[in-house]
């Protein structure tokens, strides 16, 4: 789909209390369209290994993503949703590496040689539990089999309590040259109550040691709801976190679910900031950041004005995918290991999500795929609606219909209807050729992309969603 390049200074992002609290609902995080809770387990192997046929008569293939979900994790840390194995013993990551490269080789396989890959992220868990030798192990295996451009952006997810600066050169040696690292929040009372003690000064060790071994991009996740916040320690937080100059910073929204994940359920409810402390807590990190220079990309995320992912929303070439925003669209994506999600031409795939189940499919020499989507016309112009809103925060009508062959007004006149009233509170701006999210409106872009949602529309049963803030 063409998009519209701007060439508007970046707005400033509006933090409007009002606006949120009015329309902080529940709602998808729009990695996918349609989102993951749909994927079905009608989608089979077979169907992932005839999407992969398919694409073996591209010419030229498509570049590739690769992700490995690597899930173990030393200790729990309580707000934590991901999907994770809480183990000391290396013999189980060891085993874990032995299969995710008989998956690899099984996938490979299936791909033309000519495609290059042009991105990879391990991600978990804590990817850095795994040793040095299984870590080389890994990378081999992968380099083994692809095709690796040589301006590959290879990303890994960092625990700084868990890595020496041995670890990051060997990252380093090993092409890693993006780095994610955890924080959350430095408050010591904070870090108790998550059980994750983790000081600023081995954080900083791991930032200046990573940029020392040539990472060229850092970025710092931060969480905001976690149970003792207060507003005046985060804002300490915040000014640690900027001492250290990432290039992005992730501000996430602490999602408290504990009847869906048991970890959480160690945290205490009466400890949690009230909905007005956590509001004000991200009212002023918005401005810090925004203060000392940050761009809000979207969904949680910052960085700064010359980084790739900002130059690239500027251009209107942002992408959205599992992993977070991208700057590569264009990319079909692999994804190895537990729980992971992968996404060929028009389908979407994801793996069995424990590891005996895992290890039970590749015995049987079955690729682990145990659920996903096939795109229907609808889906994929759905997609690129909330693609464009999520990413760019304008949808160009012309750009979309010519890509999809339909008036925009006729095919969305529902949608457009619905819009009036966001348009009517000034979440959005309805023009006779394109839709644009107010600055206002932008951190609740999410609620913005659910009228395009259909399936949002049809379901009976409410899907179990995190707050839109």
């Amino acid at each position: 789909m063409a998009a519209t390049i701007l060439t508007a200074p970046f707005p400033r992002l509006s933090f409007d209390p009002d606006l949120v609290r009015k329309y902080d609902g529940l709602g998808p995080r729009y990695t996918s369209y349609p989102t993951a809770d749909r994927f079905t387990e009608a989608f089979t192997a077979e169907h992932l290994a005839n999407a992969l046929l398919d694409r073996l008569g591209e010419q030229p293939p498509q570049p590739l993503s690769l992700y490995v979900h690597v899930p173990f994790c030393n200790t729990i840390c309580y707000y934590c949703a991901c999907n994770k194995v809480i183990t000391k013993n290396h013999k189980r990551s060891a085993k874990y590496i032995e299969y995710v490269g008989k998956e690899v080789g099984m996938l490979s396989a299936m791909v033309s040689a000519a495609s290059a890959v042009r991105q990879l992220h391990w991600g978990g868990g804590t990817p850095t539990f795994l040793s040095a030798e299984e870590m080389t192990l890994l990378m081999r295996m992968l380099r083994d089999n692809f095709d690796f451009a040589d301006d590959a952006e290879c990303s890994i997810e960092i625990d700084p309590r868990k890595v020496t600066d041995t670890t990051i050169a060997l990252l380093a040696d090993l092409g890693f040259n993006r780095m994610s690292l955890g924080v959350q929040d430095f408050d010591t009372d904070v870090q108790r109550a998550v059980n994750r003690i983790q000081s600023e000064a081995e954080t900083r060790a791991v930032i200046d040691t990573a940029r020392e071994n040539g990472f060229r991009s850092l970025n710092v996740d931060l969480i905001y709801g976690l149970p003792r916040q207060t507003v005046a320690g985060f804002a300490v937080t915040l000014e640690k976190v900027l001492a250290a100059d990432p290039d992005r910073i992730a501000l996430y929204s602490y999602a408290h679910v504990p009847h869906l994940f048991k970890p959480q359920r160690q945290i205490s409810e009466a400890e949690l900031p009230s909905a007005e402390q956590k509001l004000a807590i991200l009212a002023l990190a918005i401005d810090k950041l925004t203060d000392a220079g940050y761009i809000y990309i979207g969904m949680d995320h910052f960085a700064k004005s010359d980084d790739e992912l900002t130059l690239a929303q500027r251009a209107g070439k942002l992408h959205r995918n599992f992993q977070g925003y991208s700057t590569h669209a264009d990319c079909d994506l692999l994804a190895f290991g537990i729980s992971a999600i992968g996404k060929i031409g028009p389908t979407y795939s994801q793996n069995v999500r424990t590891l005996d189940e895992y290890y039970d499919r590749l015995d049987a020499n079955a690729l682990p795929c145990f659920r996903g989507w096939k795109l229907g016309a609808d889906d994929r112009l759905r997609r690129d609606v909330i693609q464009a809103l999520m990413c760019q925060f304008t949808v160009d009508f012309g750009a979309i219909e010519s890509a999809h062959d339909i008036s925009f007004d006729d095919y969305f006149g529902p949608e457009l209807q619905a819009l009036e009233a966001l348009a009517t509170d000034g979440l959005v701006e309805i023009a006779p050729e394109r839709i644009s999210v107010t600055s206002r409106g932008r951190l609740l872009v999410r609620t913005v992309a659910m009228i395009f949602d259909r399936y949002l529309r049809a379901q009976q049963v409410p899907a179990r969603y995190s707050r839109v803030i």
